[in-house]
């Protein structure tokens, strides 16, 4: 696994990792791993039962933290020990969550540490059931779910997949990534952008010479999913619109998957009406072959002459929209070029009435295409400018979100960012 950098939503948060006896108990270490390489400071809770599948010292090893058990029920702090937990958490995870704890957390049982803790706490709880497929959908364990979501429980997952038992079916602790990706959109839900809808287009286009092959360009799509996480990162509900890419989506993210230019502009113009901000990141391809060949072209026909002609300009749609519906209230766009940068990149933030535009050199073999790390400057509607250090992509993405909380009149900063 590829070290994790700080994530600037989970940095300095407290969170209580409560673990439950399943087998899938083992995922909750490299869970406490990542969180706590994302800068979380992280209070594990084990159960009896769980730590017959893992012990106090692999917690304690990941975390750098003191782990906690039943046990401590009977030291000297007993009778504080988890109202201390309770106030000082920002959330509290219960990974796996078998169906007994689901079961008695339903009922109001606070027999244990874990239990009593999620009967003291003012912060929401998620929690993420793993158990054999029979279990999950008996109609006691639906019930008891259903009971918790009605409280306002966070239920996330199980996934499908094979069981320890060998049966295939609804069980699956989630994967220790995807985990992740739930909790940041749980401790987004009061940020600055929520309520509001944000759109935000990855990737390139294709478009077709023949049913094979396709005129194309070498955007990753990096930099608009990154745009995307920062806006969930904030609270937005976020509609991710990407040309190809195989680049996971951000957990919480609507997604839309678009091939050409035209079906870019129609994805756009659709999901766009009455957002709060456009985030135009897709590197949209300008032309398309004027005439597609249905069938796959031969080699043999010797060379080949390709007649281009231009695409639809998805911003200047977008800006004849918004002078009668004054949506969206916000558009940002992107100018990747390789010549006279700033010149350039003023002509099109005025030509398509612009917010603010994000310009990068492409020749610059540490920004652009393909990377993890991007150079821009920023320039607003008022002409200003401001250059950015290189940084990774999901730094530049921080940076412009900042800006668009500011410019739809938020507070420009949040918890632990």
């Amino acid at each position: 696994m590829q070290p994790i950098a700080p994530i600037p939503i989970l940095s300095g948060r407290r969170l209580i990792l409560g673990v439950t006896g399943s087998i899938s108990a083992y995922k909750a270490a490299d869970l406490a791993s990542r969180l706590t390489q994302a800068g979380v400071l992280v209070d594990v809770v084990l159960s009896q039962s769980a730590q017959r599948f893992v012990s106090p010292l692999t917690f304690l090893s990941v975390t750098g933290r003191r782990v906690l058990t039943d046990d401590d029920l009977w030291g000297p702090d007993a009778h504080v020990l988890h109202i201390g937990l309770a106030q000082e958490a920002h959330l509290l995870v219960i990974a796996p969550a078998t169906a007994n704890t689901i079961a008695k957390l339903a009922s109001g049982q606070a027999d244990t540490l874990l239990t009593l803790t999620a009967m003291a706490i003012h912060c929401p709880l998620l929690i993420s059931p793993a158990m054999d497929a029979g279990m999950f959908e008996h109609p006691a364990t639906q019930a008891n779910l259903a009971t918790l979501r009605q409280r306002g429980t966070i239920v996330v997952g199980p996934a499908e997949g094979r069981m320890a038992s060998g049966q295939v079916g609804l069980g699956r602790l989630l994967e220790p990534g995807e985990l992740v990706g739930h909790i940041r959109l749980a401790l987004a839900r009061e940020g600055p952008l929520a309520g509001r809808r944000i759109v935000v287009t990855a990737g390139g286009t294709q478009e077709p010479i023949d049913p094979v092959r396709v005129v194309a360009n070498r955007s990753s799509g990096k930099q608009g999913f990154a745009l995307a996480q920062a806006a969930l990162d904030r609270g937005a509900a976020v509609t991710l619109i990407t040309g190809p890419s195989a680049l996971e989506t951000p957990i919480g993210a609507e997604r839309i998957d678009v091939g050409t230019a035209a079906d870019m502009s129609e994805a756009v113009l659709a999901a766009s009406a009455g957002a709060d901000a456009l985030l135009m990141a897709a590197a949209v391809s300008d032309f398309r072959p004027a005439a597609p060949a249905a069938e796959k072209l031969k080699r043999a026909r010797g060379p080949l002459e390709i007649r281009l002609a231009p695409t639809d300009d998805i911003l200047v749609r977008v800006a004849a929209i918004r002078k009668k519906t004054k949506h969206p209230a916000i558009v940002v766009g992107f100018a990747a070029e390789s010549q006279d940068l700033v010149a350039n990149a003023r002509a099109k933030l005025e030509a398509k009435s612009l917010s603010l535009i994000v310009a990068n050199d492409i020749n610059a073999p540490d920004s652009g295409f393909a990377v993890d790390t991007n150079r821009v400057t920023l320039i607003d509607s008022h002409g200003a400018l401001q250059e950015l250090p290189l940084m990774t992509k999901a730094e530049v993405a921080s940076t412009i979100l900042e800006r668009v909380v500011a410019m739809l009149g938020q507070s420009p900063s949040m918890p632990g960012m």
